[in-house]
């Protein structure tokens, strides 16, 4: 794409965002891949009409303004990447591109308090369950909430399960194989522990070694991809000093916070952190590609009756880390257990991060055709390895009065060991 962009003057990032602007051919590979291209048809929201909009902008030609509503569309979730014959980089220009346009777009008042909300609660826990808590106090009123409100309120589940407290260390049973810390997650944490807790317990049984570290904190990746770079970047230097880097692995079993992990170096580009993030990077994997590569030690015992699976592949593990495989892999394992694949499985839930309180019509649209593809199957249980792809997908079957368990895969692993673990986690 012919551009008059220097990437010198853009920014830390400039050079990788240039790229991806040069590597698009305009060729169109990506829209039928575009979860809001394929809601609207419209060229605006589609990948290449937003890489063109972003080149505009940045080339003086358009201002922030006028570019910033159908960029605020763009989920985030890089279906685009895979589709794209020319290998863009998209992920390169989107994030970085939002922190640019952060302090130049004026943010309608709605917006501003809906992002500020989430930016105060959803990375602590403790102050998103008190919110969790006050919504659902405050659900009896819902009528008298402002519209453009009640998308907060109405994400917020009916009840939370009991607060979890994590060790630091949980030894390897066994002969240590491995030595790994676990990234324990900041939403995942309020609204089911249980992922953490069924995580630990399929490693340690597998001879691994698990620190918790204390020091830890939100991996930043709502902050980066709504534009707060500042944030984005304060969260990540904490994480870069908790975690030890004389490990085998740092594991994340949230796809979102995975993907974040990775993008510590674009986060931290041009400061003197970046060699840092670059390294932890490195060493940060999904819990399945490493309990995949690891093996497990011993066989589940499996399932009776046979247990019918959906596969929902959680954006940001499938198209942002590629990784796909590894937990169908593992699944495939359990005795008693079937694979189904939904229809479209590539779409986007509509989640994204805090994507549902700030599009919720767009998310709303793209939830219930996700329940819809799940119920479709015929599935037992969904599993999803993403705690907002759960949440969204719960929420959206709720709505259908659809009793359709959604667990993790970790979940659903740890029960498939022994049978005495299965009591109460249906």
């Amino acid at each position: 794409m012919q551009h008059r962009l220097n990437a010198q003057t853009i920014g830390p990032n400039g050079p990788a965002m240039v790229a991806a602007v040069d590597a698009c051919v305009h060729c169109g590979f990506c829209l039928p891949a575009c979860p809001t291209y394929h809601e609207t048809h419209d060229e605006t929201a589609s990948p290449r009409g937003r890489i063109v909009l972003m080149k505009e902008v940045l080339e003086g030609t358009l201002t922030w303004d006028d570019a910033q509503p159908h960029l605020d569309q763009c989920l985030g979730c890089l279906a685009c990447e895979p589709a794209c014959p020319s290998g863009v980089s998209y992920r390169d220009l989107i994030s970085p591109y939002r922190a640019l346009a952060a302090p130049q777009v004026r943010l309608g008042f709605t917006a501003r308090v809906r992002r500020a909300l989430a930016a105060f609660t959803v990375p602590y826990p403790r102050r998103l369950r008190l919110a969790l808590r006050a919504a659902r106090l405050t659900k009896p009123l819902h009528r008298w909430i402002p519209a453009a409100f009640r998308p907060l309120l109405d994400l917020a589940p009916a009840a939370l399960p009991r607060r979890q407290t994590l060790q630091a260390l949980y030894p390897a049973r066994g002969k240590r194989r491995a030595r790994v810390a676990l990234l324990a997650g900041c939403a995942q944490q309020v609204l089911d522990p249980d992922i953490n807790a069924a995580t630990i317990e399929v490693l340690t049984r597998n001879g691994v070694e698990v620190s918790v570290p204390r020091a830890q904190g939100c991996c930043g990746g709502l902050a980066w991809h709504t534009g707060d770079r500042a944030t984005a970047q304060h969260l990540a230097r904490a994480n870069l000093a908790a975690f030890p880097t004389d490990l085998d692995a740092v594991l994340t079993n949230a796809a979102g916070c995975g993907s974040a992990l990775h993008e510590y170096s674009m986060i931290l580009a041009g400061t003197p952190h970046e060699a840092a993030a670059r390294q932890l990077a490195a060493l940060t994997i999904d819990v399945s590609v490493f309990l995949t590569r690891l093996g497990l030690r011993e066989p589940p015992t499996g399932f009776q009756p046979t247990r019918r699976i959906a596969m929902q592949d959680a954006c940001h593990l499938a198209n942002a880390q590629g990784v796909r495989a590894e937990p169908r892999q593992l699944l495939a394992q359990i005795p008693g257990l079937e694979l189904i694949e939904p229809a479209d499985g590539h779409i986007c839930c509509g989640s994204a991060g805090t994507y549902n309180i700030d599009q919720p019509a767009m998310a709303a649209r793209l939830g219930r055709q996700k329940a819809e593809a799940m119920l479709a199957t015929g599935a037992d249980q969904v599993a999803s390895g993403n705690i907002g792809c759960q949440t969204q997908i719960r929420h959206h079957l709720a709505r259908l009065n659809a009793a359709l368990p959604v667990r993790h895969p970790m979940q659903i692993l740890r029960d498939a060991y022994a049978p005495e673990t299965q009591n109460g986690r249906s």
